[in-house]
């Protein structure tokens, strides 16, 4: 080889040495700013709260500070459209709500996202049951009771959630499918609105999340009858669940987790994933999110993710098909 060559190859491996050490040096650095962690929803909720018990866990793990930016509004599309179209670098996060992957596709022709295009999910952190919660002057005090009236009262029964498409809504149309039975739905601008209807008897059944439900249910107000859960919760541990009422297919949670946008590199999203699989193994993290209802999943590879995700849309798909609901 002649001494202009040589010198070129030896330039050229220089170069390629010097981007794999930079290369290597970013990855190891990272964090070296602090992480953005969207809630798609307003300040004081229970998103928001998980959305800040994650970010401040972040923080204290990886050694670099975590905030929560809310970007409220469109049932979480625009939180979502934000971080859909940050820098995939690892320093823009999201929590999700479990509709916004699974239901919102299925439901709005047009949505500015696309979750499986756009998004990353590094871990999901929590899921909650629902409640299926009847006013006291309905005569039914089982799962079984409460079909046996509402067969003896076809159209008579209303139940409210808070809105259209949303998880409690689309739990009700579920439990219709699956018991034969006839209830009108009516849809309120809220969870709030619907429950104060319900305490005062102008609708009868509401599925309903656990934290919300609890007080209720526990000074009498309300009376629950299964929940939706695989198994019983330890909250309402006498009530029994909707699968074991006679219905085992009846499986609903809301679920939540966190996703990066989707071309997040692999070493920034593993860096991630394992502060967040420590974050769920936390035994403080796991007792503040209990404080609000919410049960703390243990953590799971990126196969079982996509695995739970497939069957949750699978379950919702067929509701939402069946009972012919949309959004514009």
């Amino acid at each position: 080889m002649n001494l202009p060559a040589r010198s070129a190859l030896i330039a050229w491996l220089v170069s390629v040495t010097a981007l794999a050490a930079t290369a290597s040096g970013n990855a190891a650095e990272f964090p070296a700013r602090p992480i953005r962690v969207v809630v798609p929803y307003a300040a004081g909720g229970p998103t928001d709260i998980l959305g800040r018990l994650v970010s401040e866990f972040l923080g204290r793990d990886l050694g670099q500070a975590a905030f929560v930016e809310n970007r409220p509004g469109a049932q979480g599309a625009i939180g979502a459209e934000t971080v859909a179209r940050a820098d995939a670098d690892g320093y823009t996060l999201l929590v999700v709500a479990g509709s916004m992957i699974v239901q919102n596709p299925l439901l709005y022709k047009k949505l500015s996202y696309d979750p499986v295009r756009d998004f990353r999910v590094l871990a999901l952190i929590t899921e909650v049951p629902v409640v299926m919660e009847v006013h006291p002057s309905v005569p039914a005090r089982t799962v079984a009771e409460f079909v046996a009236y509402a067969k003896q009262n076809p159209g008579k029964l209303s139940f409210g959630s808070a809105g259209t498409g949303g998880t409690i809504h689309l739990a009700g149309e579920m439990f219709k499918q699956m018991a034969g039975i006839e209830m009108t739905h009516v849809p309120y601008k809220g969870a709030g609105p619907a429950l104060t209807d319900l305490l005062a008897g102008n609708i009868q059944l509401m599925f309903d999340s656990l934290g919300t439900a609890l007080p209720p249910v526990r000074s009498g107000m309300l009376r629950a009858l299964g929940v939706s859960s695989a198994r019983r919760s330890s909250d309402l541990p006498d009530v029994p669940t909707i699968a074991e009422s006679g219905y085992p297919d009846y499986l609903v949670s809301v679920w939540f987790g966190v996703v990066a946008p989707a071309g997040v590199p692999d070493n920034v999203a593993q860096i991630l994933e394992g502060s967040l699989d420590r974050a769920m193994n936390d035994e403080a993290f796991r007792a503040s999110l209990e404080k609000i209802g919410y049960s703390v999943l243990r953590p799971r590879s990126r196969a079982a993710i996509t695995e739970f995700i497939d069957a949750d849309r699978a379950r919702w798909s067929a509701v939402i098909k069946s009972q012919n609901i949309s959004l514009d």
